[in-house]
């Protein structure tokens, strides 16, 4: 029998692999109806659905390995790197999806959101003051109106998998919908700022360099209070907390 590993697990969902097969189990099956039907309709490669059996979605494994991973460097080319981006591209390029998304779409509703959390950070003692009102003003440029796109919506650097310079697959689509292009080009180059030229250049258009910062901050931001909580460390070394003290 093959090893069961355990790959992510949290209150909210859990994924298992035995094999070549991983396991998604999830209790918001709306969460997995978007997976499924996004991996359906997204013009890059995603993994084969085997079957899903209530509260359970099995899929296959990839081929090749992730791009990288969050708080490491990054082992794969830069042509890699910019495989990505032009696969992204593709991606945003492609017909909106007929739902709108599960990431927040109105800038007063996101910078509401983001200041109540910047205020627990510091009153909870999570980060120190400055630290977070800095990255409060570096996260402003996000704030913005954007043209919805098909957007991945949590494109962190080992959800994309690579054999070579050649983009084998891309996983985990939850939160997928219409979003904003610059949220997921951030998200893939959340701590490997190095890389991001190669993700521009892959991606084929000029993009607001300062949103993308703007959006380090953000994502960094909200994320931190549920990693912690949640038994990851955002404190590691090239991790989020990292990635906020780079804009001081």
């Amino acid at each position: 029998m093959d090893e069961v590993k355990v790959v992510v697990a949290h209150s909210e969902r859990a994924t298992l692999r035995v094999g070549d097969v991983f396991l998604k189990v999830d209790a918001d099956q709306a969460r997995i109806d978007v997976e499924v039907e996004a991996m359906a309709l997204a013009p890059v490669p995603t993994p084969e659905v085997l079957w899903r059996r209530p509260p359970v979605l099995a899929i296959a494994a990839v081929p090749g390995t992730a791009l990288g991973r969050l708080g490491e460097p990054s082992t794969a080319s830069p042509a890699a790197w910019a495989a990505a981006g032009a696969a992204i591209r593709k991606l945003h390029d492609a017909p909106l999806p007929p739902w709108t998304g599960r990431r927040r779409r109105n800038p007063d509703e996101l910078a509401a959101e983001l200041d109540g959390e910047c205020e627990l950070l510091v009153t909870n003692g999570v980060l120190p003051a400055d630290l977070v009102t800095r990255n409060r003003q570096v996260a402003e440029a996000a704030l913005r109106s954007w043209t919805p796109a098909f957007t991945h919506g949590d494109l962190q650097i080992d959800h994309v998998f690579v054999d070579g310079d050649e983009v084998t697959g891309i996983i985990d689509w939850s939160e997928a919908g219409r979003g904003d292009a610059l949220f997921d080009l951030a998200t893939l180059t959340l701590g490997h700022e190095g890389h991001l030229g190669d993700v521009i250049a892959g991606y084929g258009t000029d993009v607001d360099l300062d949103v993308i910062r703007a959006w380090w901050s953000l994502r960094s931001l909200l994320g931190v209070r549920w990693l912690v909580e949640h038994g990851f460390d955002a404190f590691a070394p090239g991790c989020e907390v990292d990635v906020l003290r780079s804009r001081m």
